[in-house]
C-alpha cells in the first residue's frame, strides 16, 4: 500500500460498510490513496472519531487501532502547533501486536493535516455513513457496536467552535 509523505491540501476520508461485520476506510489525498478492511472487533469508526476530538483538548497523541482480522492497523494520531500528523502502521497478527512498539509495524499511511481539515474528513466520513444507513441500518451491518451519535455530536461541536472551516458542514443527525 502507498503512503503519503509530505503534508497535504487535502484528505478524503470514506466509511464503506460492506457485509455483516466488515467496512472499508477509504483514505485519499493529492497524491496517494489507500483502502483499509476493517473487522467489527473494533468499534473502529468510533475510535476514529473519539481520537479526532480528543486532539482538540490536552491530547497530544492519540492511539487505536482497526482489527483487519488476522492484522492490526494501528493508527497514531500526533497533533503538533499546525498539524495532525496521521500514521497508520500495519502488524501482521493483532494477536500479539498490542504490545509492540509502533516501529516494529510497517508504515502504510503518513501525513500530515491540519486539525481542521482531518476532523472535516471525519466528520464528513461518519455523517456520510449515518445519512446512507441510519443508526438502525449501522448497527444491522456493523452488529456488535452502535452509530457514535455523540461522538459525531462532540467532534461536530469542537470542529465549529474552534477551527475556522469554510467548508460545508451537514446539519442532520447525528
Amino acid at each position: 500500500m502507498p503512503f503519503a509523505q509530505a503534508p497535504t491540501g487535502a484528505l478524503q476520508l470514506k466509511w464503506e460498510l460492506r457485509n455483516h461485520g466488515w467496512a472499508t476506510c477509504h483514505l485519499a489525498d493529492d497524491s496517494h490513496q489507500a483502502s483499509l478492511s476493517v473487522s467489527y472487533c473494533t468499534d473502529a469508526l468510533a475510535d476514529l472519531v473519539a481520537a479526532a476530538g480528543g486532539l482538540y483538548g490536552q491530547l497530544r497523541t492519540a492511539r487505536f487501532f482497526f482489527d483487519a482480522e488476522p492484522q492490526e492497523l494501528r493508527w497514531v494520531l500526533r497533533a503538533t502547533d499546525a498539524l495532525i500528523d496521521v500514521t497508520i502502521y500495519q502488524f501482521p497478527d493483532v494477536s500479539v501486536s498490542p504490545g509492540l512498539p509502533d516501529n516494529a509495524g510497517t508504515v502504510i499511511w503518513q501525513s500530515a493535516y491540519s486539525r481542521r481539515l482531518f476532523s472535516h474528513a471525519v466528520l464528513n466520513a461518519a455523517q456520510t455513513v449515518y445519512t446512507e444507513h441510519g443508526e438502525a441500518g449501522y448497527q444491522a451491518k456493523w452488529m456488535l457496536h452502535p452509530f457514535p451519535v455523540a461522538l459525531v455530536q462532540d467532534l461536530r461541536r469542537l470542529h465549529l467552535r474552534n477551527d475556522d472551516c469554510g467548508l460545508p458542514h451537514d446539519h442532520a443527525h447525528p
